[in-house]
């Protein structure tokens, strides 16, 4: 029977979840979601002393947001391999149980080295000039470890409650394959690959240890997680091969990095682009630094999501803006690229833009009317879906249209400087004194009606209509740009424009 399709999405609650972070539990979803399979939350919290309050919830939250949510796991309901917090399976004894398989394999051993011990092993290989010092099949043989001790001198150390640690035993000089998805085949010497701890000295197990006894357990399918971690998969490869479980091992698969706009190394939090780097509003408790969020820019989750899909993945055509439905039947982890993909900015904001065009005027008028409301604004809801259909293309975000559709609702006391030193002459203002007498003689207030008398008016004036366009918008709007001007002027109606022409004609003094 062909095994069942099931990821996890398993991040270290030690901060607020990154872009990168939850481009991995995208791809997660997106695959298990094609192939009718889960989609579980595992908290991987084995590093105590990192551990952050409100981390997990966190994520929890972040997750909801993308509308990507896990069918089980930590927050979202439990199933039969719970609990889903490693230290909470830590006290279940799952994990000691693996590490001394391996202990009596030959395969794992108890070092004892105190910190003194170790920082002076690596003096002494940096003085060596040893590029990358580690504790590896050769420097062992200096420690104070199992491999080293005698059994009674092991036992002694146990019994007396000595601190140790149980290590993998990586042998010497031996080359290890493993294959990965996205990457194929990839060979690594084991002399380049150093003993990790795999229990520390408080029972708590590693990452090295926990993720591979978990996804056995919880019959994990396929292990997807970014670059950095493929210098530790030959490790992995190892514990999965001394345990007699290289047939149950998940597929792997390692996504390529986020890079910095100008593709000059990994994006990080920190970075000046000027876009967020976590999907919520995220305050960092030991820094004291605050990092706004995706969700609280205005972003679209939908917007998000496309976006990240495409950071390394190649759907296969020239299509950009898919749903999540349409990503969910395309994704393939072959069409992930090997080579990290650059964040762009601006192509970011396109995506929200493309999803906020997409929206019904009556969609926009939802959104955008509780910032109408905040202003202090009472208006009508189909004045405000006439403003919205207006100002939509202009504007990336929702908490845009209000820069660009103030004039709407409030009546322009100044008037742009330069359109009136450049326009705004004798003639000129002869003609803004024409346009009243004329638009208060029109029965039909129409898009079509008044433009035709503007041009009629204007050339009874000896002017063009290229002379006179843009000085009669600021007399509206005060600006001298804005969205298709006849048509803002029919949505704000008779009266009003009058009034704001007359306006203009006494600040003026024509």
């Amino acid at each position: 029977m062909e095994k069942r399709v099931r990821l996890r999405f398993a991040p270290s609650p030690t901060g607020g979840l990154h872009m990168g972070g939850v481009r991995t539990a995208l791809f997660c979803y997106l695959f298990a979601k094609k192939h009718g399979g889960d989609f579980i939350l595992r908290i991987e919290d084995t590093d105590q002393t990192r551990y952050v309050n409100g981390a997990e919830e966190y994520i929890i939250n972040s997750l909801k947001w993308c509308g990507i949510e896990p069918n089980e796991g930590v927050g979202f309901g439990d199933g039969p391999h719970a609990p889903y917090r490693q230290s909470e399976r830590k006290e279940l004894g799952i994990y000691k149980k693996y590490a001394d398989q391996l202990i009596a394999g030959g395969h794992a051993y108890y070092a004892f080295d105190t910190a003194e011990e170790l920082d002076a092993m690596r003096k002494r290989l940096e003085a060596a000039k040893v590029v990358a010092p580690q504790y590896n099949a050769v420097t062992r043989q200096t420690m104070r470890n199992s491999l080293t001790l005698s059994e009674d001198e092991v036992k002694k150390l146990m019994d007396a409650g000595t601190p140790y640690v149980i290590r993998l035993k990586v042998p010497r000089n031996e080359e290890i394959r493993f294959h990965d998805i996205i990457r194929g085949w990839v060979v690594v010497n084991s002399s380049q690959v150093d003993d990790k701890v795999l229990l520390k000295s408080d029972g708590m197990p590693t990452y090295h240890l926990a993720h591979i006894v978990d996804d056995i357990e919880m019959q994990v399918s396929h292990a997807v997680r970014g670059e950095e971690w493929l210098p530790s998969a030959p490790s992995h490869i190892l514990i999965y091969r001394y345990l007699g479980l290289e047939d149950k091992m998940p597929l792997l698969a390692h996504l390529p990095l986020i890079l910095k706009p100008d593709g000059n190394g990994k994006l990080s939090k920190r970075d000046k682009s000027g876009l967020p780097m976590f999907p919520l509003n995220w305050y960092d408790e030991r820094t004291g630094e605050s990092y706004v969020g995706y969700r609280e820019s205005g972003f679209f989750p939908e917007a998000f999501i496309n976006m990240l899909a495409l950071l390394g993945w190649n759907p296969g055509g020239n299509q950009e803006i898919l749903s999540k439905e349409e990503l969910i039947n395309l994704f393939t982890f072959e069409r992930v690229n090997k080579s990290g993909a650059k964040f762009d900015p601006e192509k970011t904001k396109w995506f929200n833009q493309q999803y906020l065009r997409k929206k019904t005027d009556a969609e926009l008028v939802d959104l955008f009317m509780p910032i109408v409301k905040e202003k202090g604004i009472t208006a009508d809801a189909k004045f405000v879906e006439g403003v919205c259909r207006l100002v939509k293309e202009k504007a990336h975000f929702i908490n845009e249209f209000w820069d660009n559709a103030v004039y709407f609702f409030t009546a322009p006391t100044s008037y742009d400087a330069e359109v009136l030193k450049k326009r705004l002459n004798e003639q000129t203002g002869n003609f803004i004194k024409e346009v009243v007498t004329a638009y208060s003689g029109l029965n039909s207030f129409t898009a079509v009606e008044t433009e035709a008398t503007l041009k009629a008016t204007a050339e009874k004036c000896g002017l063009g209509a290229g002379q006179v366009m843009q000085l009669f918008r600021v007399s509206i709007s005060g600006v001298g740009g804005g969205p298709a001007l006849f048509e803002m002027i029919e949505l704000l109606g008779k009266e009003e424009v009058l009034n704001r022409l007359q306006t203009f004609i006494k600040i003026n003094s024509l």
